[in-house]
C-alpha cells in the first residue's frame, strides 16, 4: 500500500494532496515509471486473450505515456481512446498512431478519427482507466468531471477494469459513493496488475 498520507477525509482533499503530489515527480522517474508500466501491462495481456483495449493519452503528471499506446498496436490490439462530449459520457475512437491525435480541451490529445459513439466501450475486452488513485475495494477516484462515472457502466461486465497509478496512490481506502463502479484491478509502476476484490 502507499506511503502517502491518508488523512484527507472528502474526494477534493484527496484530490488536492494527489495533485500536488504529481506536480513534484521529476521527469527521470516518470520516464522509468511509464516504461515500468509499459512492460507490466505488456506481460499482462500476454496471459489474457485480449483483442481491442480501452486506454487513454496520460497527459500532464499522469502516469503512463503515449509509447504504451504504440506497444498496444504493435502487439497487434485495437486500442479504443476516449473523446470528451460535454458533459455526456465519453465518445470512443480508434487510436490509429501518434499523428491521428490532436489536441482538445482540459489539455488532451484526442484521436482524430471517426467517433464511434458511447456504446464503443462495450467492444473493449480491457480498461485501463486515469486515476488519481485507487483503493484496496477498487474505490477509484477521478478528477472530479464524472465522465469515466458516466462511461463505465457501458463497459462489457467481464472486461477488467484497471486503474492505473503512481504506487503511492494505491492506498487502503477512499470515499466512495453507491454510483462509483470499482475498478477490478489496479496497474503500478512496481507492482505491476493487481487484481482487487471487487
Amino acid at each position: 500500500m502507499s506511503s502517502l498520507d491518508e488523512s484527507a477525509t472528502t474526494k477534493d482533499e484527496w484530490r488536492r494532496k494527489l495533485l500536488l503530489q504529481r506536480r513534484d515527480v521529476d521527469e527521470t522517474t516518470r520516464s522509468v515509471e511509464a516504461g515500468a508500466l509499459q512492460e507490466a501491462v505488456l506481460g499482462w495481456l500476454e496471459q489474457h486473450p485480449v483483442r481491442t483495449v480501452a486506454a487513454y493519452v496520460p497527459v500532464g503528471g499522469e502516469p503512463g505515456s503515449p509509447d504504451l499506446l504504440e506497444a498496444l498496436r504493435a502487439a497487434g490490439l485495437r486500442v479504443l481512446l476516449p473523446v470528451v462530449n460535454r458533459r455526456e459520457p465519453l465518445e470512443w475512437a480508434d487510436y490509429t498512431g501518434p499523428d491521428s491525435l490532436r489536441p482538445a480541451g482540459y489539455s488532451l490529445l484526442e484521436p482524430a478519427g471517426q467517433l464511434l459513439g458511447a456504446a464503443a466501450i462495450g467492444e473493449a475486452e480491457a480498461l485501463l482507466v486515469p486515476a488519481l488513485a485507487v483503493d484496496r475495494r477498487g474505490v477509484r477516484l477521478g478528477r472530479g468531471a464524472g465522465y469515466y462515472d458516466r462511461s463505465l457502466p457501458m463497459a462489457s461486465p467481464e472486461a477488467p477494469r484497471i486503474a492505473v497509478v503512481r504506487d503511492e496512490e494505491f492506498v487502503a481506502e477512499l470515499p466512495g459513493e453507491p454510483h462509483d463502479v470499482r475498478m477490478t484491478g489496479v496497474l503500478t509502476p512496481r507492482r505491476g496488475v493487481v487484481s482487487l476484490p471487487v
